[in-house]
């Protein structure tokens, strides 16, 4: 029997990527984080599309599309993600690229560059995706969708605790404020905006644990 298509949508730090690639373990599904391939490019842009104010120049990286390789490959059951056969998984989580993600993300060439490849991906089955569109626009046809959110300061304060795990310093009120202008610059855009699809489960981990989090999506996916 095929194994199913899981989509997992949300905000910034509400846990998409940590708790899929749990789930994934325990269904023994793939899972990719198709975060991880947005901040990719975005690091890419920030290496070799600079203009001389110090801003990505868009049209620079939109001709430049075609020089970008990304691949995730598998570290003893972690996939890692690699730019032109470079491992960049640390680079991707820095401030730099976090405050420039969400102005990549959201332009058309670079999305339509990322679809095919997700979907690609997917076409097989046993797989389970998380960003902010999956459910709506990568894979409208998923077998299970969930939207996942939490309140501002709770996802503050994971934010904050993961970026000092990485060795990273950040000031607590950037790292709220950050997350704010994410969320604005998400649900806004025109291309594939932030938001929950209608078939979606809604699960709100404010006051629940990964743990938590976990079982209550696993509750929902039957005959697995």
């Amino acid at each position: 029997m095929k194994k199913p298509v899981i989509a997992i949508d949300g905000y910034s730090s509400t846990g998409k990527s940590s708790i899929s690639k749990v789930i994934a373990d325990k269904l023994g599904l793939i899972h990719l984080d198709t975060g991880a391939l947005y901040r990719g490019v975005t690091w890419f842009a920030l290496q070799n599309c600079i203009d001389e104010n110090g801003s990505i120049d868009l049209q620079k990286l939109f001709s430049s599309l075609d020089q970008i390789e990304l691949e995730f490959r598998n570290n003893d059951g972690e996939l890692i993600l690699y730019l032109n056969h470079i491992d960049i998984s640390k680079q991707i989580r820095t401030n730099e690229v976090s405050d420039n993600v969400s102005v990549v993300a959201k332009q058309k060439e670079v999305r339509d560059f990322l679809l095919y490849s997700q979907r690609s991906l997917a076409e097989k089955g046993g797989i389970i995706m998380d960003g902010r569109d999956i459910g709506t626009v990568v894979l409208p046809n998923a077998d299970y969708k969930f939207f996942l959110t939490a309140s501002i300061d709770e996802r503050t304060n994971r934010r904050y605790f993961e970026l000092e795990s990485l060795g990273i310093q950040a000031e607590r009120e950037q790292v709220k404020k950050n997350l704010i202008v994410r969320d604005k610059i998400d649900s806004e855009r025109e291309i594939a905006p932030l938001k929950q699809a209608e078939d979606a489960i809604v699960i709100d981990n404010t006051n629940l644990t990964k743990d938590g989090t976990i079982d209550l999506i696993l509750s929902h996916i039957k005959n697995i």
